[in-house]
C-alpha cells in the first residue's frame, strides 16, 4: 500500500522501543442507491474521553509536532486528505532528531483510523482544501495539558511534509 511512505529506519530507532507502534485500523465505504455509509467497525470508543475536529485554512499549514507520554490519539480524516506523521519520543525533553517519523496518507476516500500510541509526537499537513480531521483522545483536556510536549514542525526534518513526486 502507498499509504505509509516512510518507515522508521532500523538504525535510527531509539534504544528503548515503544511497546506499540502507530498503526491503521481498517474502515470502509458501502455505497448503494440510497447513498454512502462510512464505517470503521474494528474501532472501539472504550478509552476515548474527548474529540476535536481540525480544519486548516491553508494546505501549506503544518500542525506539528505535539506529543504525549500517557495520552493516545486516534485520527480519522472525514473530508479531504492529509499527511499524518508520528515519531517515537525517546526523550520527551530532547528527543533524537535523527529518528525518522512514520508517515501515513489518510483520505476520506479510503476510511481508516490511525492509532497513535502514548509516547509519540504527531502532526499533520492537509493535502487538499476543506480537509477535516477528527482526533479522538484518551485523555481529558486537563490530563492532556499536564502531558504535553511540543516541537517545531521541522524538528525531524521539513521533508516529512513534502509530497513525494513519483
Amino acid at each position: 500500500m502507498s499509504t505509509s511512505t516512510y518507515v522508521t529506519s532500523e538504525n535510527c530507532k531509539p534504544a528503548v522501543s515503544s511497546p506499540e507502534e502507530p498503526h491503521l485500523i481498517p474502515g470502509g465505504l458501502a455505497v448503494d442507491d440510497r447513498g454512502q455509509l462510512t464505517f470503521a467497525n474494528a474501532f472501539s470508543f472504550d478509552r476515548v474521553r474527548r474529540f476535536y475536529i481540525v480544519e486548516n485554512f491553508s494546505t501549506a499549514t503544518v500542525r506539528a509536532f505535539h506529543g504525549h507520554l500517557k495520552e493516545e490519539k486516534f485520527v480519522l480524516v472525514v473530508s479531504g486528505s492529509a499527511v499524518v506523521a508520528a515519531v517515537y519520543l525517546d526523550d520527551p525533553q530532547r528527543p533524537n532528531p535523527d529518528i525518522k517519523p512514520t508517515r501515513f496518507v489518510l483520505s476520506a476516500r479510503q476510511p481508516r483510523i490511525l492509532h497513535i500510541p502514548a509516547g509519540y509526537a504527531n502532526g499533520f499537513r492537509p493535502l487538499e482544501s476543506g480537509t477535516k480531521i477528527i482526533f479522538f483522545s484518551t485523555g481529558t483536556l486537563e490530563e492532556s495539558t499536564k502531558d504535553d510536549y511540543r516541537f517545531p514542525h521541522d524538528y525531524w526534518g521539513a521533508d516529512v511534509w513534502n509530497v513525494e513526486f513519483r
